[in-house]
């Protein structure tokens, strides 16, 4: 068994994220097996025991998450020339009113805030934004498997065959997709289950069956839902609400 990087092993572990890995270490808030590491780049074996200090763990129960109902026009993460960037949105004024969670708004939660995969400019509906590098790798690192769900206004004829292509059978940039759940919501109206993200999928993939986007709307990821959430409002991801 080959001992590999400690802050990569806490990033596979769901522990923290890598970056953070690396600040904890430095800090001297990590223990291998009840000894406190404080080495970067130390390396360990994958069986061995990982712990934080309570300091890291009071650190990382200040970091916050926010659902966004995303409106069209604003971007998901850095602002193009002319546009917004949804971080812009997240303000006291701006916070849903069934939004019950105790957590009081600070500015300073903006810091570090980031969005957690990507919503297109001309989409709208749930964007998640955190600092949490454990929900961040939960929802767009490599081995991410989280359902998102989409509805989806089309013009255009659907044919059966397109249909089975949606949910199996096309390509972009080169590489198969992963199995999708498309079903026929009406004449006009499509509900996708996807579990991957490239850029513009759903468009692509509509382009590719004969069919031309008029509206998106995410309604879904993993176990949390859009819901309620008015258009340009946001809360805090609940205690206990997991993706």
């Amino acid at each position: 068994m080959e001992k590999i990087r400690l802050s990569k092993l806490m990033s596979q572990q769901g522990i923290c994220s890598r970056r953070e890995a690396d600040s904890y270490i430095e800090r001297g808030w990590v223990y291998v097996d009840g000894e406190r590491i404080s080495e970067l780049g130390a390396k360990v074996l994958p069986i061995q025991k990982i712990k934080l200090h309570n300091m890291a763990q009071a650190q990382q129960s200040t970091q916050v998450t926010i659902l966004l109902n995303k409106p069209v026009g604003y971007v998901s993460g850095q602002p193009e020339p002319g546009y917004k960037p949804a971080i812009s949105l997240i303000s006291q004024e701006s916070r849903f009113q069934g939004d019950h969670s105790t957590r009081q708004f600070n500015p300073a939660y903006l810091k570090g805030l980031a969005p957690a995969g990507r919503l297109d400019i001309d989409s709208w509906g749930l964007l998640v934004l955190t600092q949490d590098g454990r929900v961040a790798k939960q929802l767009i690192g490599a081995e991410s498997g989280i359902e998102k769900e989409y509805l989806v206004r089309v013009e255009g004829t659907l044919s059966k065959q397109g249909l089975r292509l949606l949910n199996h059978g096309l390509s972009l940039d080169g590489e198969a997709l992963k199995h999708a759940e498309v079903t026929r919501q009406n004449q006009d109206q499509l509900r996708f289950i996807l579990r991957e993200g490239k850029k513009r999928q759903i468009r692509r993939m509509c382009e590719l069956a004969g069919l031309k986007v008029t509206g998106l709307k995410r309604v879904r990821i993993g176990k949390v839902k859009l819901g309620e959430l008015p258009l340009g409002k946001w809360r805090y991801l609940r205690d206990g609400e997991e993706f």
